[in-house]
Parts: structure tokens; C-alpha cells; sequence
């Protein structure tokens, strides 16, 4: 038995496995329901003419707040000493915190409002998903993590989209829907901490935190650690294809598909149908990637699959078009999703700094969505929406591609 299983007997991982689904539903609801459709909602009341250039400020400004986070959450996650274990503090404080600053959202009335509660959501909640990302690695063997990163997966996708579903249920009482995904947040994560403590780390020694420390937050160095580069590179790309979608799906099928204000109503259609598929995969790929040992044609066949989804609506703008690409790109982005992250887990560079470095590889998450909505903006005020198609379909291609150079993962 390795070190970690004895340390984590199998009821103990079934246990951890069991909440943290619920714990990452919770998380990515929000993540779902707030920035594709609360937000667009709330800015485009405010100022119906401009409210692709006010999403895409708002929007930008609070990706560039998680991207600065979420690394420094890492650094001090893995600093920090205490009963509680180096992880639930900072996951306990930034649920409260982030819920907080969701009934703010509920009671703003200006942009200027929205973004400043917006910036704070951000930077809360991805104090959270730092510390909550560095779990995996903590407590599970290598060859449990396909399981568990289909699992987080799963969860991440189910709630993704789930949030988008749930959300248009809000579209006319937004400030009760903050509310509500605000207290399902804090119970999700309340509930995993207290049912999978964490150890007493306080008799391991104290490391130090300064300047140069607070650097390397943001930092790695891609020549010594070329396989976490790869693997950077590959979410960067894949997640920014997708979200330059995602993140105007509803500004999509109000101007794109021509559906006006009947839009609303019919992201459910699209979201439930991308929910079935991403599930479907999510749920099957991790646990052959653990059984056939690769993790890399899974993730090949992932970016081919979700580029061949987007030209459903490229070269199809109707209805049926949105629904090609939500069922065909929802399967490949749930595969994707159940084993990019066990990829990620097996080239982190040091045991260490396991919260730091997820941090850092999270940006490749988090940077698209700050990139996704200035990029979006251009290329639509220039050529339109149908060129974000193909644009897409090439970031994509290269996402799948980049990991091939790595060599510790096969």
C-alpha cells in the first residue's frame, strides 16, 4: 500500500469521493448561472443597447480578479498550519465571504455596483476553488485519480450547466437567484468540510511567506517543468475556444439564431441537452483513462469531438445548429473534463506546492474567461457572431494538440 492509502483507508476515500460531488455541484452552479445568464441579464436591463461592451468590461475585469487569485490562494493554502488542515480554512472563509458578496449582486443597480460585487465574487469564490482543486492530489492515490477527476468533472459539468438551466428560472427576479445559488454554495462546501476533516498539520514545519514567495504564486518555470507547460497550454486553449461561446450563448440566440426575447426561454433546450452528453462522457472517460493508463487520446479525441460541435451552429444558424453543438460538443467537453484533470495532477511539479501550482494551472481556466469576452467583442464587432465559430474550432484543434509533447503521461 502506498503512504496515502494508508493515510486514506478506502471508506475514507469513498466518503471524500461522495462529497465532493456535491461540494464542486454547489461551486459550479454559480459558476454556471452568474456570468451566462444572472449577469448578461442584469447588465442588459441597465443598458439594453450596450450590454455586449458592459458584459465584456464587467466580465473581464472580474476573470483578471480570479486569475490573480487563485494562485495566491494556492500559495497561502499551502503555508498555512492549524487544526483544520491547510485547505478548509481558506474553502470555509471564501463560501462565506463570495455568499456575501452574491446578495450584493442581488441589491446592485448600476454597473458600477455589479462589478465591484462581481470583482469580490470572483476573488472569493476562487479562494475557494484553489484549496478545493489541491484535495485530489492530497488525499488520493495516483491511481484513484481518474475516478475522482471524473467525478469533479462530472459535478463541474452537471452544475456548469445545470446553473444555466436553473438560472433562466431567475430571469425575472435575478436578485433571488443570486440568493439562492449564494446559501446552495455555502451548505455544498459547509457540508464537505464537515464530513471529511482534514489533518492537523500544525506539528509540520512553518514555511515562509514574502515577496519572492508571493512571485513564485504566479510562476513556473516552463524549461525545468515542460510537461505542466503542455498541459497549461492545453486547458488555456480548449477552455478559451469554448468559452468564447459559452460566454455569449445568450447574446448568441438573441442575435445570431434570430430568437430575440424568446432566447431566454430556450437556453434550457440548449443547456439540457449539453447536460445529458457532457454527463455521459464525464462519467465514462476518467474511469477507462485509470484503466488503460493514458490519459492523452482521451484528450485528443475530447478537442476533436467539441470542434466538431461548433460548426453545428457555424454552418447551421438555427435552432437545430445550437442543438448540434450543444449534444456533440457537450460529449466531448465532458470527456475532456474527466481526465484533463488527473492529467494535471501527475505533472505537477512539487508535492509541496500542490494548492499553488493547481492555482496556477487553474488559470488556464480562468484567463479565458477575462480573454473570451474582449476577444468575443472584437471579432462580433468586426465580422459577426458566425466568425466565433471557426475561430473556436481552431483554439480547440490546438488544445487537444498541445499536450502531445508531454512525457511523464501517456
Amino acid at each position: 500500500m502506498t503512504v496515502t492509502e494508508n493515510q486514506h483507508p478506502p471508506t475514507r476515500l469513498r466518503r471524500l469521493l461522495t462529497w465532493m460531488f456535491p461540494a464542486n455541484v454547489s461551486l459550479f452552479l454559480l459558476w454556471g448561472a452568474v456570468p451566462a445568464i444572472l449577469l448578461p441579464l442584469q447588465i442588459e436591463a441597465i443598458d439594453p443597447a450596450a450590454k455586449a461592451t458592459n458584459l465584456a468590461l464587467v466580465a473581464t475585469v472580474g476573470a483578471l480578479a480570479a486569475m490573480l487569485a487563485q494562485p495566491l490562494a494556492g500559495t497561502l493554502s499551502d503555508r498555512t498550519r492549524g487544526r483544520f488542515g491547510p485547505r478548509a480554512p481558506w474553502i470555509a472563509g471564501g463560501a462565506l465571504i463570495g455568499g456575501l458578496a452574491l446578495l450584493d449582486m442581488a441589491a446592485a443597480n448600476t454597473l458600477v455596483q455589479i462589478g465591484i460585487a462581481w470583482v469580490i465574487v470572483q476573488i472569493a469564490f476562487n479562494f475557494v476553488q484553489g484549496p478545493l482543486s489541491a484535495i485530489t492530489p492530497d488525499r488520493v492515490p495516483v491511481e484513484r485519480r481518474g475516478t475522482f477527476s471524473a467525478v469533479v468533472g462530472f459535478a463541474s459539468m452537471f452544475g456548469s450547466l445545470g446553473g444555466q438551466i436553473i438560472g433562466t428560472r431567475f430571469a425575472e427576479s435575478i436578485g433571488t437567484g443570486y440568493v439562492t445559488f449564494a446559501g446552495i454554495a455555502v451548505l455544498g462546501l459547509g457540508l464537505l468540510l464537515l464530513l471529511n476533516p482534514d489533518r492537523d498539520n500544525r506539528d509540520e514545519p512553518r514555511r515562509r511567506f514574502d515577496l519572492a514567495a508571493l512571485g513564485r504564486s504566479y510562476w513556473f518555470n516552463p524549461r525545468r517543468h515542460p510537461d505542466f507547460a503542455w498541459a497549461f497550454l492545453g486547458r488555456l486553449l480548449l477552455y478559451l475556444g469554448y468559452f468564447l461561446i459559452l460566454n455569449y450563448q445568450l447574446y448568441i440566440l438573441q442575435d445570431h439564431i434570430g430568437l430575440g426575447d424568446d432566447a431566454v426561454s430556450f437556453v434550457p433546450v440548449v443547456g439540457g441537452l449539453m447536460l445529458v452528453a457532457t454527463l455521459l462522457t464525464t462519467a465514462i472517460g476518467g474511469p477507462l483513462s485509470d484503466r488503460a493508463g493514458r490519459r492523452k487520446p482521451f484528450i485528443y479525441v475530447a478537442s476533436a469531438v467539441c470542434a466538431a460541435g461548433l460548426a453545428g451552429p457555424w454552418l447551421l444558424p438555427t435552432t437545430t445548429g445550437m442543438m448540434i453543438f450543444a449534444v456533440v460538443t457537450g460529449l466531448g467537453f465532458g470527456l475532456f473534463g474527466s481526465v484533463d484533470q488527473a492529467l494535471v495532477t501527475q505533472v505537477l511539479p512539487a508535492k509541496e506546492d500542490f494548492a499553488k501550482d493547481l492555482g496556477v494551472v487553474n488559470v488556464a481556466a480562468t484567463l479565458p474567461q477575462m480573454l473570451a469576452p474582449a476577444i468575443a467583442g472584437a471579432v462580433v464587432g468586426l465580422a459577426g457572431y458566425a466568425t466565433l465559430f471557426p475561430v473556436a474550432i481552431a483554439l480547440m484543434i490546438l488544445g487537444g494538440l498541445a499536450v502531445a509533447p508531454i512525457k511523464s503521461v501517456r
